[in-house]
């Protein structure tokens, strides 16, 4: 089982993921300030496995503060760690729950404080595990016995505590019995596709194809696709989906090919107080991602460059919202509430249906 984030004698221990697929590198964090800049320059990344990685953050600062006032300490770690990567609910869902944990422990001891906090980042790590593993059941379900997937970016184990949100019903399908291949994009610039979705498969020996972003439609054209399934970064309360940055391309291509589109996500994902997709902060990483190739320059110096991180895929080109609860269909404003157990009536009211 591959495990890019773990706990480990009092440590926060990352599988370097820039130096994949070429080099498989362990790093050892012993300073919350550099999980989250771990978590910042992308040595871990993945909406879940970032959420994985500032829970234990958190906890190994606290772990290591020297602050009086516990709270003030607590307070600014866990600012730190917000900072780091602004479209990924999945950090800010872990935060705050760190942040009830903490309360819970208030008032106790200094050592009773920093082992609830420990606890509470471990119980994250194994319920990412366990909720990947429903989602791939429930998701499999939907993929025919024999059929050929189109993945984006890398929604895997290595985006996640150890098994996958679209890459886990992938594997979940596998597992079951059925001829499961998949076609990955590249995905340009970081080449998580290239780099991470092809490495991983090719563990698990499942049937992998590499393509470029720009082939996804005339691959569609030729009939090779049977389905597509990326991961989220964030699901707004009316369906609309932040995922890496060419998702909304693929969604697009595949309704014009009538090729249902799949999100897989977790619950931690769907967040009910963003309205929709308008609302939800995409994160503009550097020039030299797309300048530079393995520090080579690519690009004219002083090109002007746009590097968004994701797009937003509206909810009308999403033939289903797979999590760890089941299911979720259009219409989303009702389906999203069902599964995340709260009342259409307690949503934020300016949602595009």
């Amino acid at each position: 089982m591959i495990r890019p984030v773990e706990w480990r004698n009092g440590a926060v221990v990352l599988l370097d993921q820039r130096l994949l697929p070429l080099q498989e590198v362990y790093r050892v964090y012993r300073d919350h300030r550099d999980v989250a800049r771990a978590i910042k320059d992308m040595v871990v990344r993945g909406a879940p496995a970032i959420g994985v990685a500032a829970a234990m953050g958190i906890a190994l600062g606290m772990a290591q503060t020297t602050d009086s006032d516990a709270s003030r300490a607590f307070d600014r770690i866990c600012r730190r760690f917000a900072g780091t990567r602004p479209t990924a609910v999945n950090l800010f869902w872990a935060i705050e729950r760190m942040r009830r944990a903490f309360a819970r422990a208030r008032g106790r001891s200094t050592e009773v404080v920093r082992e609830m906090l420990r606890q509470e980042a471990i119980a994250i790590y194994h319920e990412d595990i366990a909720n990947n593993r429903a989602l791939g059941k429930a998701g499999a379900m939907l993929l025919k016995p024999r059929t050929t997937v189109l993945t984006h970016c890398n929604a895997g184990a290595l985006a996640t505590a150890g098994y996958g949100t679209a890459l886990g019903v992938v594997r979940a399908a596998h597992e079951a019995g059925k001829q499961i291949a998949v076609i990955a994009t590249e995905t340009r610039p970081f080449l998580q596709g290239a780099r991470l979705t092809a490495w991983e498969l090719r563990k698990d020996r499942i049937p992998t194809t590499l393509i470029t972003d720009s082939m996804v439609g005339h691959f569609m054209k030729r009939g090779l696709i049977g389905a597509v399934i990326v991961g989220a970064d964030r699901t707004a309360a009316n369906g609309d989906v932040a995922n890496k940055i060419g998702t909304y391309t693929i969604a697009v291509l595949a309704a014009r090919h009538r090729i249902p589109f799949y999100v897989a996500a977790p619950i931690s994902t769907v967040d009910l107080g963003c309205p929709s997709g308008d609302e939800i902060p995409i994160e503009e990483r550097g020039p030299r991602e797309l300048t530079h190739l393995n520090e080579r320059q690519i690009a004219p110096t002083g090109v002007k460059v746009m590097n968004p991180a994701f797009d937003v895929t509206p909810h009308g080109l999403i033939s289903a919202i797979i999590t760890e609860r089941g299911v979720a269909r259009a219409p989303y404003l009702k389906s999203l509430a069902r599964l995340v157990g709260t009342e259409v009536r307690d949503v934020p009211r300016r949602i595009s249906r």
